[in-house]
């Protein structure tokens, strides 16, 4: 499996699990990612950081930490 960070933009990816612990996960889970949704990479900074990605019908942007938490297939 890969993280939210090695996807390429233009790509959707299905989530399967969040590492992460306490607060951060439970952050994460709030933004509307969550185990099973489709999450669509529209953007990625020059830089990597962040990404902008569309899920569940709205655009979010995330860091470069929390992307690497996010396992997809």
């Amino acid at each position: 499996m890969k993280t939210l960070k090695q996807v390429a933009c233009g790509e959707t990816a299905k989530v399967k699990k969040l590492n992460g612990e306490g607060p951060v996960k439970r952050r994460i889970m709030d933004m509307g990612i969550t185990k099973g949704v489709d999450v669509f990479v529209r953007k990625v900074a020059p830089l990597g950081d962040p990404v902008e990605i569309t899920v569940r019908g709205y655009e979010l942007s995330v860091r470069k930490a929390d992307a690497e938490m996010i396992l997809v297939e």
